[in-house]
């Protein structure tokens, strides 16, 4: 059975450097066996890629795209906390918000993009429950956010 990592490889996905915070607060919070990730806004090196509300500026496509990103800087996130991702028992819970166009209603299938995400890293310890948010704005004019908890051992 393939590690979390050796995973990460065969989708020919590396682990970014954590994003650093953009203002007053940690990337990661451990509590006993759980860890909390900050919010991860889809940054790839400094930088958003792709930026506006989803249903307006953004496909819905694009931002299943900047889901998975917000993923993936999650899981860099995890691992720099608990230094080897094979110590991940679960993918517990996965919040995304979603900056939406007031008629855009495909918050759930943009949140999908860090879900399929998590499973394909994790396998079934990527299951999790989840909330899929629209909202009216995300920091720097993001298009997605994405948080986790995750049970570590």
């Amino acid at each position: 059975m393939a590690t979390p990592e050796e995973r990460l490889q065969e989708l020919g996905l590396e682990l970014p450097e954590v994003v650093a915070p953009l203002a007053s607060y940690q990337p990661t919070a451990r509590t006993g066996s759980l860890v909390y990730t900050a919010g991860q806004l889809p940054i790839v090196k400094g930088e958003l890629p792709v930026t506006g509300k989803v249903g307006a500026e953004v496909t819905a496509e694009q931002a299943f795209e900047q889901a998975r990103i917000c993923a993936l800087n999650a899981i860099a996130a995890l691992r720099a906390e608990v230094g080897d991702l094979t110590a991940v028992k679960r993918i517990v819970k996965v919040v995304g918000f979603v900056a939406s166009a007031p008629d855009f209603h495909g918050q759930p299938q943009v949140v999908n993009g860090a879900s399929d995400l998590l499973g394909e890293v994790f396998g079934d310890a990527g299951k999790h429950a989840r909330s899929a948010v629209g909202v009216s704005v995300l920091p720097r004019n993001a298009a997605v956010e994405v948080e986790l908890i995750a049970e570590v051992g």
